[in-house]
């Protein structure tokens, strides 16, 4: 490389001198490029632009928030759903981009060449070794060339076909994977919000009541130390207040936490306040439907089954695709050319083409092509019915689930309204004397617990109903939306849940 230097710098040319300094500046520059770690301020910008692209063009809130204005700003606002949005939205582009494969290939190309000295030759005669034509040209010292050329393989159009057939698939794949994740994201929608409206419910009642204990636990070490009672049945008590302090700060704890987990489904920023809509009325959802039409259902609606036809129709495509390229490809061209060279005769001229070529070797392993195609096919097809399996054992657990919820949801209402019967009775009963009050104080904490039980109860009921609704494959949305606007998107999911529940609810559930 050197040698190659130092021999053109000795060329005092204007040509090699410029070659010359092009070839070290490219050297320095190639040399120059170094690792760049990003800055404390550029890192602190993108974070502030990604928090505010976050949250950006987003309805603001008016009033109490609905569960079908939850679902909305779900469908609409959710970070994890708009990203499958955005894997459609390219499987798209990637079939629009699949079809133009189907095209003839048309390329044009434009050239310039100049060259420092005569681009001469002689001609040397074979039998006698003299020179027999002196030095002559034909090629201009500066030329310009152009060319358009249309060319189509037929071989490459089938290929191209099949591809485009399999992107289409491709497509259909990804939107039932988006509605996979709807399907999962109206579940836990509807699961948070009934948390944050118990939580919402429960809003300045626990706290009274811990302070009540607290206290009571207090009354309750001055009665030790003053030996009201005997020291085993002191200690007793306070074991039974402090794990009932215990249990009532646990549940806050969580019941802090269910307007959070809300507000991050609907894509509100942290910390942004708001209220559910109406009051907490615990309606019990009905799933009136036979096993055998869950089954059918399910196998007939659920994303991944209708994924796994899709992917077995593209495996399929695979194996007619892997055969096509077995055949000889034939190309057709047609091309127009032009040359500025003045010593040629036609500058301007046209031409066509037929060529056919063949890879043999593929004709060698067709049947090791053919076969790994038809085992694909075979993966795609003993996939699917694992597939229908897990479906089936998927709907009798969801199922199973909302029975086993039901039963410990009216099993804690029952002990609700037992627990707030004791805790009348307890307070009618309390006098002066602090041993009947501290009764009193136990009650009100228990009666509390039962309550706090209940709406966690109906918060998990509502969880495997909503469990049950995605397992069968029943979509949140009907097909076509006319706007997407949060009022009309509310207005399609409660029309969408409308007629599913004719499905589940056979028997004139609304």
């Amino acid at each position: 490389m050197e040698h190659t230097i130092l021999t053109i710098a000795r060329r005092r040319t204007p040509f090699r001198r410029l070659l010359l300094a092009s070839l070290v500046a490219v050297a320095f520059t190639g040399c120059a490029i170094q690792p760049r770690s990003l800055t404390a301020d550029e890192l602190r910008t993108a974070v502030q632009q990604d928090r505010s692209r976050m949250f950006a063009e987003q309805e603001p809130l008016q009033g109490a928030i609905t569960l079908e204005e939850a679902m909305a700003r779900a469908i609409k606002y959710n970070l994890d759903h708009r990203l499958k949005l955005m894997e459609e939205a390219v499987s798209q582009r990637q079939l629009d981009l699949s079809r133009t494969d189907l095209l003839p290939k048309l390329a044009a190309s434009a050239g310039y060449t100049h060259r420092d000295n005569v681009l001469a030759s002689s001609s040397r005669s074979v039998r006698t070794g003299t020179e027999s034509l002196e030095p002559s040209t034909s090629t201009d010292d500066e030329r310009y060339t152009t060319d358009l050329t249309l060319s189509w393989n037929v071989l490459d159009f089938g290929v191209s076909y099949y591809q485009a057939s399999q992107q289409a698939d491709r497509l259909l794949v990804a939107q039932e994977r988006r509605r996979k994740v709807l399907h999962l994201l109206m579940q836990q929608t509807r699961q948070a919000y009934w948390q944050a409206a118990g939580a919402q419910a429960l809003q300045g009642k626990v706290e009274p009541v811990l302070a009540l204990a607290r206290q009571a636990l207090e009354d309750a070490r001055k009665v030790e130390v003053e030996k009201l009672r005997s020291p085993l049945e002191a200690l007793t008590y306070q074991r039974q207040l402090l794990d009932i302090v215990r249990q009532l700060e646990a549940v806050r704890d969580d019941l802090a936490q269910a307007k959070p987990r809300l507000a991050a489904i609907m894509n509100l920023g942290p910390g942004r306040p708001f209220e559910v809509s109406g009051a907490l009325t615990l309606d019990v959802p009905k799933l009136a439907i036979s096993t055998d039409v869950m089954e059918e259902t399910a196998l007939t609606h659920r994303p991944e089954l209708v994924e796994a036809h899709y992917n077995e129709r593209i495996g399929l495509l695979e194996t007619r695709k892997a055969m096509a390229k077995l055949f000889p490809g034939i190309e057709l061209s047609l091309g127009g050319h032009y040359d500025s060279n003045s010593y040629l005769v036609n500058q301007h001229w046209g031409d066509v083409g037929v060529k056919v070529s063949w890879n043999l070797l593929n004709v060698l392993n067709a049947g090791k092509i053919r076969g790994l195609a038809q085992a694909q096919l075979e993966v795609a097809q003993r996939q699917r019915l694992a597939l229908n399996m897990a479906v089936l054992t998927q709907v009798h657990v969801a199922h199973l689930d909302y029975l086993g919820k039901l039963r410990q949801y009216e099993l804690t209402q029952q002990l609700h309204t037992v627990e707030q019967r004791i805790l009348q009775y307890t307070r009618n009963a309390a006098s002066a004397n602090a041993q009947s009050k501290l009764e009193e104080i136990r009650a009100a904490a228990t009666a509390m617990m039962a309550e706090l039980r209940l709406y966690q109860n109906y918060g998990a009921l509502q969880g495997a109903y909503g469990q049950v609704i995605a397992t069968l494959g029943l979509d949140p949305l009907p097909e076509s939306v006319g706007a997407h606007d949060l009022k009309t998107l509310g207005e399609a999911v409660r029309a969408s849940e409308q007629a599913w529940q004719k499905v589940i609810d056979p028997q004139g559930g609304t």
